[in-house]
């Protein structure tokens, strides 16, 4: 029962170093510090395992990067329901046993209540990111 805790711990822990990694380098080798242009949407990138479409997690909104570092320390969380089971109702998550999924609430500046952002974490240390309250879903890459 510890094990599956700590290994979604771990997976978010080695997501957010390498996405700090991956900053550090992109800087290091074109000598910038300048900050990439915002979008509305993460840009995608094809090498994700579920099929989905991919976002890097450094290229998530500060907002979840956050949600993914309260994760990775296993809370507090500031909703009641951050941690619950997240039963892939839609379908758009590769399938699994009722359980295996767990969501978590990310904060949308200007909203009264959860808003439609969510990190939905796999048993196995699968993380998504959904914008758009289940609508569509993106893997979130290291």
């Amino acid at each position: 029962m510890l094990l599956r805790p700590l290994r979604v711990l771990l997976a978010l822990v080695l997501c957010v170093f390498l996405a700090g990694c991956s900053a550090a380098s992109d800087t290091a080798s074109t000598g910038s510090t300048a900050a990439a242009p915002a979008t509305s949407a993460p840009a995608a990138d094809p090498t994700g395992t579920s099929g989905l479409p991919t976002v890097r997690a450094a290229d998530l909104p500060p907002e979840a990067r956050r949600t993914l570092d309260l994760i990775a320390r296993g809370g507090p969380y500031p909703y009641a329901k951050d941690g619950a089971v997240f039963s892939n109702f839609e379908r758009l998550l590769p399938r699994e046993a009722r359980g295996y999924y767990r969501e978590y609430t990310v904060k949308t500046p200007g909203e009264r209540d959860r808003g439609a952002r969510r990190i939905v974490t796999g048993r196995d240390g699968e993380i998504y990111w959904t914008d758009d309250h289940y609508e569509s879903f993106r893997e979130v890459l290291g």
